[in-house]
């Protein structure tokens, strides 16, 4: 696979369309510091998926599209597109070309392509993957990541040796698989705790069950019975019912008559307010006209202030115009003298430059007429001497090559040499590794058979364990769970009794009233009388909101006092509810058939129940949140079961609902619950804490004999044996692989000697005609050299006579020039001076005219505020009299409220009246509401459905009362039931074997997953270490061929036993060196040696390309050759891109792209080809022309 080009528009300077090719094996990028270079790679880098700014030399990524320059404007998106040529397969993929773009657009949104395709960063890291091709690749190295290498920086060599071994892809699949494994345990763990939960639960509803069946059958006896014993009672109230209800009308005739006169009064009432409105409008009117003209008056006098100042103004600028044009005449007069003095000496000038100019004239054509006879014995010199430097530039090169070839020859003939005593110290190894493989079979063969009985005891010691800590948890999770509910049931108490005590959430009023003790001992609140079951609390309770904070008081007088007391204290305002006001009050006696009346579900005391009766009217509660779909449209009022929505005819509403809300209904009957919650809880705590010890005792003895240590001591042993033994076949496989390698290599060289031989041979022959060509161009170039020194003296001399004159002409054409800008310049002053002078005129005669205006104005001004003086004083004079008038309707209109205040004490009176006899009337009614009411909460029973019925004569009612109270007195002592106990039961058990088979599919999980990892450590240790040690012995190779035979160097793993986290040290020694690290080496021996252990990289896995940036800097001539003559050696398997400033490293090259700026700030790129050219000495001609 090889890169074929390289496509980058609007990315750091590159702001226009720049594309390279990379035909060649070895590609060179030169220009200057900061010609943009380095952004070549750093293109690369992006396309491939580089992350980091920092990598890329920005502080954001956002950086990296062109910023514009002073000419150019910045760019909306940079766009980069690497194409590979897929040659040998190495991606997975049909395409023989794959094209990888990356677009990022200054909204900071971005894209990846793959073939013109949108794809993932993920999908192009894949298509990478174990190819050597990546941001972060081994084959993309810049000058200061030698110096990480070699410091071995954020573990860096251990990187680049797990890209070459090709385990990256299974420390990215360890990485995800612990993930899963790390989910699937919490998994587990939660699952185990559902499971644990449910079937406590599951035994607790069974019992309940049970209970519920028999406590229906003794309900349907007392349902029977209270039926029979309602009939009986109704049917004796209802006469009483009628006579109070006739009384209550008569009663009523007489309010109305009063009522009417009232009515009569207030009218007459209305009619006074409306004469007294209508003066006071009149009053106002009048006052808003008398405050129009004192505006006017005061805006006049504003005006003439203006005119005053304005008139100051206009004098002190005559007297300035005066003076300035007194001094522009003077200084007239002075330029104009100046002018003519400067004419006078511009003539004289001109006449002297135009003599010079004819004297330049004659010398220009002299130096002509030499020049001309130069030029042409010049041409005929040069053509002589081009053809002897082309001669001698090929005889050069022919003796260079030469040379090169007979020392290539005598390296070869050393490698060979060298070579076959390698292979006679690799064959005695082999031997050595093969009996050491075979004792370390067997030692393992006895371990195993010793650690799978140690495993079994402690296997069954962990048995017993699991099952007591499987035990102990179950009891911890039940103390805690009785504790957790404990302390929140402790917590609600306190803050229930904090806000009870407190009246917290309550208006200042509230709490005022609280404190009168004299007055509250009758009042109470109408939170505090009304209990609702949990599971409705928040439903009712938000719908019953706005009347929470109502006190409750037997009669009108209560509610009067606390008013009073209210307002003479100014502590704000009270509701009250009057339960007088509810004696006749009769509830409905149905409503929507089967639905769940909001009333049924209230438990207060009976003197509070006609107020909630008349609070809850109409409500009914939902039996789901959802069922809200198809409702009725009726004066009914639907409630969600949780609170969150209220349906009234015509209105809904609704939303989220609060943390608290639900805690203020039943306050004081919630903390007598919690009471008794509480001491039940502390008494189950200590009944399960004394299980606890016991089982505590037996887990810690469990756990001291345990043997797990040396159990891992024997697998420690064992996987010590394990990968001695797989190192040292790895090592006999690769020297065995060595020894074949070194022979193909060793009858490759003999044959490129030969080739070298015969190469010279033909070399020789052409050196010798060369030189003959050679010697007769030098005899021709001495004939020709005297005449051309001659011409060239005479040239020199005319040359200089005509640069003499040349200088004295142009020095007097600048003195001319000089003269003329001064003569110009003060003629533009005095010009400027005249026109000055005349707009100075004008404006002083204009501010003359205008001071006169303004004396006029002042004069009309004082007249017409004489005026307005008098107007105001008429218009006060008229508004005494309408006062008069407003305040003598005022005082009729108080006469006629005080006669109306005295009609409606009369009306008070006769409805206290009417009040008392309704509350007999309500005293009835409540009874027999009550007996309805207890119908429907105990029976579900409207009384609509009993009316028809006729009780039965033969049974008493004090018989049936003492049959009611017994069967009630049962059911009362029963005990707290689970009305949907038995439906619950059946679907919590489905729910726990459903539940249960999803546990166990986790546990398979969990083993498949922990299998999968040792399997994946298994392989990458094995890879690892192979690839590492075939590495090695490829990077004392490379060190020497850049050093020599003697230098010694090697790689070590400092972790053996954990090679896949083991950092590697390199030891280098060259030249006789004995440094303790590397960093005390010279700039040019680190780079060599980071050089040889990438090269060594190269070989384990060759990269399809790649790119140094600038490596070559820190080397000498010497090294420098080294480098070069490596990178031609592994150019036949891999690309090179080189960006350098060295010469020698450009002239190694197959193609150099010289980047440049012809517009600051923007990069260009232009190529040239090497292999174009038959000789290197072509450039050297063209450079000298």
């Amino acid at each position: 696979m090889r890169l074929k080009s390289l496509e980058i528009k609007g990315f750091k300077s590159f702001a226009n369309q720049t594309v390279i090719n990379f035909n060649e094996d070895v590609i060179g990028i030169v220009g200057p510091n900061g010609s943009g270079k380095s952004n070549i790679v750093d293109a690369i880098r992006w396309v491939l998926g580089e992350q980091s700014s920092k990598e890329l030399r920005l502080d954001q990524m956002l950086s990296v599209i062109f910023n514009g320059t002073k000419k150019r404007k910045a760019a909306g998106l940079a766009q980069v597109s690497l194409t590979f040529e897929n040659t040998r397969n190495l991606l997975p993929t049909e395409y023989n070309a794959v094209t990888v773009s990356r677009l990022l657009y200054r909204t900071g949104e971005s894209e990846y392509r793959l073939n013109g395709v949108p794809c993932r960063l993920k999908d192009i890291t894949s298509l990478f993957l174990d190819t050597g091709i990546g941001s972060n690749s081994y084959a993309i190295i810049a000058l200061g990541m030698v110096d990480d290498i070699l410091e071995d920086k954020d573990d860096s060599r251990r990187k680049m040796f797990e890209q070459a071994a090709g385990v990256a892809k299974y420390k990215l699949r360890k990485r995800e698989t612990l993930a899963k494994l790390k989910s699937t345990a919490e998994d587990l763990e939660r699952v185990e705790d559902l499971l644990h939960e449910i079937g406590g639960n599951l035994r607790a509803l069974e019992k309940q069950a049970k209970r519920a069946k028999k406590y229906f059958e003794l309900r349907q006896e007392y349902k029977q019975l209270s039926i029979e014993l309602a009939l009986l009672k109704v049917s004796t109230l209802k006469g009483a019912h009628k006579e109070l209800n006739a009384q209550i009308e008569q009663e009523q005739d007489r309010f109305r008559a009063l009522d009417i006169q009232s009515r009569q009064l207030e009218a007459d009432l209305e009619k006074g307010r409306k004469f007294h409105l209508d003066k006071e409008k009149d009053l106002s009117e009048r006052q808003r006209e008398l405050n129009t003209v004192v505006g006017q008056i005061r805006s006049l006098e504003n005006d003439r202030r203006m005119l005053d100042q304005k008139r100051q103004f206009l004098e002190q600028s005559q007297t300035r115009l005066r003076l300035e044009m007194e001094a522009s005449s003077s200084r007239m007069l002075q330029l104009e003298e100046e002018i003519n003095q400067y004419r006078g000496e511009v003539n004289l000038e001109k006449r002297i430059e135009a003599r010079l100019e004819q004297e330049l004239e004659a010398a220009e054509a002299q130096l002509a007429q030499v020049r001309e006879n130069h030029s042409a014995l010049k041409t005929e010199l040069e053509a002589v001497v081009g053809e002897q430097q082309k001669v001698e530039r090929v005889l050069i090169e022919l003796e260079k090559q030469r040379a090169i070839h007979r020392n290539q020859s005598s390296l070869f003939q050393q490698d060979i040499e060298r070579s076959q005593g390698e292979i006679e110290i690799r064959q005695g190894a082999i031997g050595d590794l093969r009996n050491k493989v075979a004792s370390l079979q067997s030692r393992e063969r006895e371990l195993l058979t010793q650690l799978g009985a140690m495993e079994k005891e402690e296997q069954d010691r962990q048995e017993a364990l699991t099952k007591a800590e499987t035990d102990l948890d179950s009891l911890n999770q039940n103390i805690a769970k009785i504790r957790r509910d404990l302390d929140a049931k402790r917590n609600e108490f306190k803050l229930t009794k904090s806000m009870v005590e407190n009246l917290e959430g309550f208006p200042e009023s509230i709490r005022f009233l609280n404190n009168q003790k004299v007055w509250k001992k009758n009042a109470v609140l109408l939170s505090d009388i009304i209990y609702v079951a949990e599971n409705y609390r928040v439903a009712v309770e938000n719908y019953l909101e706005p009347f929470l904070n109502f006190y409750v008081v037997q009669s009108l007088e209560e509610a009067y006092q606390a008013i009073q007391l209210l307002g003479k204290s100014q502590q704000g305002k009270a509701h009250f509810f009057v339960l007088d006001a509810f004696a006749d009050y009769v509830p409905p006696m149905a409503l929507l058939p089967g639905a769940q009346s909001a009333i049924d579900l209230v438990q207060t005391d009976p003197a509070y129940r006609n107020l909630c009766n008349y609070l809850l009217e109409n409500v009914v509660i939902l039996d789901q949140e959802d069922a809200h779909g198809h409702l009725p449209d009726n004066d009914l009022i639907f409630l969600s079961p949780s609170g969150g929505l209220v349906k009234k005819r015509y209105s809904v509403s609704g939303g989220s609902i609060g943390l608290f809300e639900g805690k203020k209904l039943g306050r004081k009957k919630n903390l007598e619950i919690l009471e008794k919650e509480i001491a039940k809880a502390q008494k189950e705590e200590e009944q399960w804490s004394a299980q606890q010890y016991q089982l505590q005792e037996r887990v810690q003895a469990l756990k001291g004999q345990r043997s797990d240590a040396r159990i891992q001591e024997q697998k420690q042993r064992l996987n010590q044996l394990g990968q001695e033994r797989v190192s040292l076949e790895t090592s006999l496989h690769n020297f065995e692989g060595m020894v074949s390698d070194i022979e193909t290599k060793n009858q490759g060289l003999v044959l490129r000697i030969q080739e070298l031989e015969a190469k010279n041979a033909e070399m020789d022959a052409e050196i010798t005609r060369n030189s003959e060509q050679l010697q007769a161009a030098k005899q021709e170039i001495e004939k020709t050299d005297g005449s051309f020194r001659q011409i060239a003296e005479t040239l020199s001399q005319a040359s200089a006579s005509f640069n003499d004159k040349n200088i004295h002409f142009i020095r007097q054409q600048n003195k001319v020039a000089s003269l003329q800008r001064e003569l110009t310049f003060r003629e533009k002053q005095l010009e400027d001076l005249r026109l000055a002078l005349d707009k100075a005129k004008r404006n002083l005669e204009d501010q003359l005219g205008e001071v006169q205006t303004i004396f006029d104005s002042q004069e009309g001004m004082e007249a017409r505020l004489q005026a307005a003086y008098q107007d105001r004083q008429t218009r006060e004079s008229a508004l005494t009299e309408v006062e008069h008038a407003y305040f003598k309707a005022r005082s009729e209109t108080v006469e006629m409220e005080d006669q109306i205040r005295k009609f409606s004490r009369q009306s008070q009176d006769l409805q206290l009246l009417i009040n008392n006899l309704k509350d007999k009337f309500n005293d009835v009614k409540y009874e027999i509401s009550s007996i309805a009411q207890r119908l429907r909460i105990e029976f579900d029973l409207g009384i609509n459905d009993i009316l028809q019925q006729e009780p039965e004569k033969a049974v008493p009612e004090a018989e049936l009362q003492e049959g009611v109270d017994k069967l009630k007195k049962r059911l009362d002592t029963y005990g707290e039931i689970n009305p949907l106990a038995v439906e619950a039961y059946d679907e919590m058990k489905e729910r726990f074997d459903a539940i249960s088979t999803q546990r166990d599919d986790v546990v398979k999980a969990k083993d498949s997953l922990e299998q999968t990892i040792r399997e994946i450590e298994e392989t990458a240790t094995s890879q690892f270490l192979t690839a590492f040690e075939t590495a090695r012995i490829y990077f004392i190779d490379v060190f020497r061929s850049l050093f020599t035979e003697d230098d010694n160097c090697d790689l070590i793993l400092l972790d053996p036993e954990n090679p896949l986290e083991s950092k590697i040290e390199i030891v280098a020694k060259p030249k006789g060196k004995r440094p303790q690290t590397i960093s005390q080496l010279s700039g040019g021996e680190k780079t060599l040696t980071a050089t040889a252990l990438l090269f060594a990289l190269y070989l384990l896995k060759p990269a399809p390309f790649c790119i140094f940036d600038e490596v070559d800097a820190p080397l000498d001539d010497a090294n420098i050759a080294k480098f070069n003559r490596i990178i031609k050696k592994f150019s036949t398997d891999s690309q090179f891109i080189i960006v350098t400033h060295n010469k020698l490293t450009m002239a190694a090259v197959d193609t150099i792209y010289g980047v440049y700026m012809a517009e600051q700030g923007v990069s260009g790129v232009t190529p040239v080809n090497f292999q174009d050219y038959e000789y290197v000495g072509t450039f050297e001609v063209a450079g000298e022309k």
